[in-house]
Protein backbone atom coordinates (compact mmCIF):
# COMPACT_ATOMS: atom_id res chain seq x y z
CA UNK A 1 0.00 0.00 0.00
CA UNK A 2 1.59 3.72 -1.28
CA UNK A 3 2.19 5.29 1.99
CA UNK A 4 2.40 9.01 0.56
CA UNK A 5 5.68 10.19 2.67
CA UNK A 6 7.46 13.83 2.72
CA UNK A 7 11.48 13.22 4.04
CA UNK A 8 12.52 16.35 6.19
CA UNK A 9 16.03 16.91 6.07
CA UNK A 10 16.33 15.41 2.18
CA UNK A 11 20.22 15.75 0.80
CA UNK A 12 20.55 14.73 -2.72
CA UNK A 13 24.20 13.47 -1.07
CA UNK A 14 23.92 9.63 -1.75
CA UNK A 15 26.00 9.35 1.47
CA UNK A 16 23.16 10.59 3.68
CA UNK A 17 20.61 8.64 5.24
CA UNK A 18 17.88 10.76 3.91
CA UNK A 19 18.96 10.17 0.70
CA UNK A 20 19.07 6.36 1.21
CA UNK A 21 15.55 6.08 2.57
CA UNK A 22 14.34 8.16 0.22
CA UNK A 23 15.56 5.75 -2.81
CA UNK A 24 14.15 2.64 -0.59
CA UNK A 25 10.67 4.66 -0.23
CA UNK A 26 10.54 4.73 -3.35
CA UNK A 27 11.37 1.73 -4.42
CA UNK A 28 8.90 -0.10 -2.29
CA UNK A 29 6.15 2.07 -3.74
CA UNK A 30 5.60 4.79 -2.01
CA UNK A 31 5.18 8.47 -3.03
CA UNK A 32 8.25 10.32 -1.92
CA UNK A 33 8.59 14.11 -1.29
CA UNK A 34 12.00 15.28 -0.12
CA UNK A 35 12.12 18.73 1.71
CA UNK A 36 15.64 19.46 1.84
CA UNK A 37 17.43 23.03 2.88
CA UNK A 38 18.27 23.19 -1.23
CA UNK A 39 16.69 22.27 -4.58
CA UNK A 40 18.12 18.80 -6.09
CA UNK A 41 17.17 15.44 -7.28
CA UNK A 42 16.97 12.23 -5.68
CA UNK A 43 16.94 9.07 -7.92
CA UNK A 44 14.83 11.48 -10.89
CA UNK A 45 12.70 12.34 -7.59
CA UNK A 46 12.70 16.17 -7.47
CA UNK A 47 14.26 17.80 -4.22
CA UNK A 48 12.96 20.95 -2.83
CA UNK A 49 13.49 23.55 -0.26
CA UNK A 50 9.94 24.76 -1.21
CA UNK A 51 7.86 24.30 2.27
CA UNK A 52 4.75 24.29 0.31
CA UNK A 53 1.47 21.93 1.36
CA UNK A 54 1.43 18.42 0.36
CA UNK A 55 -1.94 16.74 0.16
CA UNK A 56 -2.80 13.21 2.27
CA UNK A 57 0.66 12.90 3.33
CA UNK A 58 0.38 9.64 5.51
CA UNK A 59 4.29 9.64 6.83
CA UNK A 60 6.61 12.50 7.69
CA UNK A 61 10.06 10.64 8.37
CA UNK A 62 12.72 13.34 10.17
CA UNK A 63 15.95 13.54 9.55
CA UNK A 64 16.74 16.99 10.65
CA UNK A 65 18.21 17.02 14.12
CA UNK A 66 16.10 18.26 17.28
CA UNK A 67 17.88 21.45 17.74
CA UNK A 68 17.26 22.39 13.76
CA UNK A 69 13.12 21.16 13.94
CA UNK A 70 11.36 24.09 15.46
CA UNK A 71 11.78 25.99 12.18
CA UNK A 72 10.03 22.88 10.77
CA UNK A 73 7.61 22.42 13.51
CA UNK A 74 4.52 24.88 11.62
CA UNK A 75 5.08 23.20 8.44
CA UNK A 76 4.67 19.29 9.68
CA UNK A 77 2.10 19.75 11.48
CA UNK A 78 0.37 21.42 8.75
CA UNK A 79 0.42 18.68 6.55
CA UNK A 80 -1.67 16.36 9.01
CA UNK A 81 0.47 13.57 8.76
CA UNK A 82 -0.80 10.12 10.40
CA UNK A 83 2.69 9.64 11.88
CA UNK A 84 6.05 10.96 12.13
CA UNK A 85 8.97 8.80 12.03
CA UNK A 86 11.87 10.34 14.37
CA UNK A 87 14.79 8.72 12.66
CA UNK A 88 18.07 7.97 15.01
CA UNK A 89 19.36 11.33 15.87
CA UNK A 90 15.76 13.07 15.42
CA UNK A 91 14.16 11.92 18.39
CA UNK A 92 12.49 15.59 19.88
CA UNK A 93 10.04 15.25 22.98
CA UNK A 94 8.73 18.71 22.23
CA UNK A 95 7.69 18.14 18.79
CA UNK A 96 6.30 14.55 19.73
CA UNK A 97 3.86 16.48 22.52
CA UNK A 98 2.66 18.74 19.44
CA UNK A 99 2.22 16.17 17.22
CA UNK A 100 0.66 13.98 19.42
CA UNK A 101 -2.27 16.68 20.87
CA UNK A 102 -3.07 17.15 17.10
CA UNK A 103 -3.90 13.14 16.49
CA UNK A 104 -0.60 12.04 15.13
CA UNK A 105 0.79 9.05 15.96
CA UNK A 106 4.61 9.04 16.47
CA UNK A 107 7.07 6.52 16.16
CA UNK A 108 10.94 6.62 17.10
CA UNK A 109 12.49 4.12 14.49
CA UNK A 110 14.53 3.99 11.57
CA UNK A 111 12.74 4.37 8.11
CA UNK A 112 15.38 2.38 6.17
CA UNK A 113 14.90 -0.89 8.78
CA UNK A 114 11.12 -0.73 8.76
CA UNK A 115 11.20 -0.75 4.92
CA UNK A 116 13.37 -3.69 4.92
CA UNK A 117 11.38 -5.63 7.60
CA UNK A 118 8.04 -4.87 6.02
CA UNK A 119 6.85 -2.85 9.13
CA UNK A 120 6.58 0.96 7.32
Amino acid sequence: MNKPTVVIGASDNPDRYAYKATVSLQSHGHTVYPVGLKDGEINGIKMTADRSFIPDVHTVTMYVGPKNQPSWYEYILSLKPKRIIFNPGAENPDLVKLAVQQGIECEESCTLVMLSIDRY
